[in-house]
């Protein structure tokens, strides 16, 4: 039954989010008008600490149509977290903790970065993924430890989004019963009404994906119904639900239904009519009643009562089963265990060559036996990217016979974008997952939308990207990925490691498993490449070493991945023509790049021409390199060591080029690419 409390409380909610977009001038205020009731009765029905926001059994929200970020600012401030009445003031100004879309490196009770449309209930699916895949592993039959909810909500726009559809698919085959998504069907999209674009039945389609789908009709004032889907949905098994909320974009206001009031402050007179038919003082900003104050008050007490009683029951289990009770704690601290590197595989100049993506796997068979955290899976590509160990158990609902959910190999299907997307929620839900996807270099290009958002937010995933160039032959310039690696590593906050043997290998995977902060791309060859006899994994963690060292060297040749071995080749054959070449080996520019500025010029000196080596586009190897010797087209069908010949990318036709580069710089004064005015 909804109370006087519940409607002022409703009401509170529309009044902030308003009042911090006409303070902005600037933002939505249409979908917090008409989703106020909803969150208000989701907020009522989690269990979360606003104390601790990082308590791992909280149930998370996951606002993927981020536009309407007031609304979850204002449940912030409400519930007490760290962020105040003054924050909405400062909402979507320069350095403020309210930013125009949510950002969770920015506020603190904010799960993941959304705005791009489609990734948070992307999100939402991994970090249910991630509870349900915790919860099979350290669950007991007499002491549960995790038994959270998902919660998200989602607009048109997230429904239209490929990406949405990619892993709703994949939610409703793994049968993600802790996923409970919210559609504000209002009906309305920047472009008006959606009728103009988006006529499909949504509710259909969910039901063939495998979700539960429930109605409700006027979930503008219906806060009973709104609960008891909520229970509803708490009770179904086996399927993740969606609850189809018929809403009206602006309710009260005098735009409610246009499109007018999607992403415009309302107007004086709109914003003195909303107020005085709440109650409100028509003149009044950011208002909280007393008593909604006070209600308010006491969820917070109320709701720090949750994390107490599960830390009592974690102590319990922690002394009936010490092992385990050890390792949730360990992760929960956010450290690995220790010697954890002992048994990663390391190489000498006589052992065979190998693909990298091979030297992958061995790696991944390492860590996989001494990190329980560490899962994942492929996009359909399994037997190409070799990320599967073998005898590991397949993330499946037991239901299917196919694995159970305390299996840590995910079969992703055809869905590299939604990988994408599903690996950053796994990385958002906490307990210290190392989680990555694979598939070929060139279709992380698909991804490109959450790859961005993995670096934005910080989430330290790993992509095994396999068949990185030219070299994987046949299948030709669809599947060459010529630009992309210029692409990845453009992108801020972002490692893009291309070993060049078995020992830089092993030095990527170190280095994506031990950060906090960021992501990693690990592209690796289809081609066999040598063990190099200098290749060092301490040195290749600094990004760029001396893999070849001359004295006195008339050039620099610097590359990475599998043309350094061929570069190595072109040092020998200059020798024979009397130039004296260097050669560096460049796994990682954004490693490199944090390194001290004196390593940096011990590596790329002044007095020394420098040319880089790379079968893709030159683009940002200027960084490091007076010349450039790369592809600036697209690339070949054909056998691997056809086309590497057909482009010159042999002993021969690197050195003709550096030959040329000596000739060119010799008499001049050469200062390092590595100078810079700031």
């Amino acid at each position: 039954m909804v109370s006087k409390i519940d409607e002022l409380a409703v009401s509170t909610i529309r009044g902030l989010s308003v009042d911090q977009v006409n303070a902005a001038q600037s933002g939505h205020p249409g979908a917090p008008l008409g989703l106020a009731p909803a969150a208000h009765v989701v907020w009522q029905n989690m269990k979360f600490n606003p104390k601790n926001p990082k308590w791992i059994n909280r149930d998370r929200f996951v606002l993927s149509n981020g536009h309407a970020c007031a609304l979850e600012y204002s449940l912030l401030v409400l519930y007490g977290f760290d962020l105040k009445v003054d924050d909405l003031k400062q909402f979507r100004q320069l350095n403020s903790r309210t930013p125009g879309h949510p950002e969770c490196k920015d506020t603190e009770g904010i799960e993941v970065t959304t705005g791009p449309l489609g990734q948070g209930i992307s999100n939402a699916i991994g970090i249910a993924i991630a509870q349900k895949q915790f919860a099979a592993t350290y669950n007991k039959e007499d002491i549960k430890i995790s038994d959270s909810y998902v919660y998200a909500f989602l607009g048109d726009g997230c429904l239209m989004e490929g990406v949405s559809s990619e892993t709703s698919s994949l939610a409703g085959h793994l049968q993600l019963d802790n996923l409970i998504a919210f559609w504000d069907d209002n009906r309305i999209s920047i472009d008006g009404d959606t009728n103009c674009a988006f006529t499909e039945n949504v509710p259909e389609r969910y039901k063939a994906y495998g979700w539960n789908v429930i109605e409700v009709p006027n979930a503008d004032t219906d806060l009973d119904a709104i609960a008891k889907a909520v229970e509803d949905a708490k009770q179904t098994k086996g399927k993740p639900t969606l609850i189809r909320l018929i809403t009206t974009i602006g309710y009260g206001s005098l735009q409610a239904g246009t499109h007018g009031v999607h992403g415009a402050p309302l107007k004086p007179d709109d914003l003195k009519q909303l107020k005085k038919s709440w109650g409100f003082p028509e003149e009044s900003n950011f208002y909280i009643p007393e008593e909604v104050a006070d209600y308010f008050a006491k969820k917070v007490v109320e709701n720090q009562k949750y994390e107490n009683e599960w830390a009592k029951v974690f102590q319990q289990y922690k002394q009936k089963y010490p092992k385990e009770g050890a390792e949730v704690q360990r992760r929960l601290d956010g450290k690995l265990p220790e010697n954890w590197k002992e048994k990663l595989p390391q190489f000498t100049s006589k052992d065979k060559a190998l693909a990298t993506r091979k030297l992958s796997e061995g790696v991944i068979d390492a860590i996989y036996g001494e990190l329980p955290e560490f899962i994942g899976g492929s996009a359909d590509l399994t037997g190409s990217n070799l990320t599967r160990v073998e005898g590991s158990v397949d993330f499946q609902p037991p239901s299917t016979g196919l694995g159970d959910y305390a299996g840590r190999y995910i079969r992703y299907g055809v869905r590299e974008h939604g990988m994408g997307a599903i690996m950053n929620g796994i990385a958002a839900f906490g307990a210290n997952y190392r989680n990555y996807g694979g598939t070929f270099l060139n279709f992380v290009s698909y991804a490109s939308g959450a790859v961005r958002l993995s670096a934005l937010s910080g989430h330290p995933v790993i992509w095994v990207a396999t068949h990185d160039s030219i070299g994987l032959g046949e299948d030709g310039p669809t599947h060459q990925p010529i630009e992309t690696l210029a692409h990845l590593r453009a992108i801020p906050n972002m490692s893009v490691y291309r070993p060049a043997d078995g020992n830089e290998t092993t030095a990527a995977y170190i280095s994506a498993i031990e950060t906090n902060d960021h992501p990693t791309v690990i592209a690796l060859t289809r081609q066999g490449l040598p063990q190099l006899e200098n290749s060092s994994t301490e040195e290749a963690l600094k990004g760029g070493y001396t893999i070849h060292k001359v004295e006195n060297p008339d050039i620099i040749i610097v590359s990475s991945g599998s043309e350094v071995s061929i570069s190595i080749d072109a040092a020998k054959k200059l020798k024979d023509e009397g130039i004296n070449a260097s050669v560096v080996s460049m796994p990682d520019f954004f490693t490199f790049d944090k390194q001290p500025q004196s390593y940096q010029f011990s590596v790329l000196p002044d007095g020394v021409p420098i040319m880089s080596v790379e079968v893709m586009s030159t683009y940002g190897w200027s960084k490091y390199s007076h010349e450039q010797f790369g592809l600036n087209r697209f690339g070949a069908s054909g056998k691997a060591s056809d086309i590497y010949k057909f482009f010159q990318f042999t002993p021969e036709g690197i050195a003709d080029r550096a030959s040329k580069t000596v000739n060119y710089y010799k008499g001049k004064t050469v200062l390092s690419p590595l100078h810079h005015a700031f």
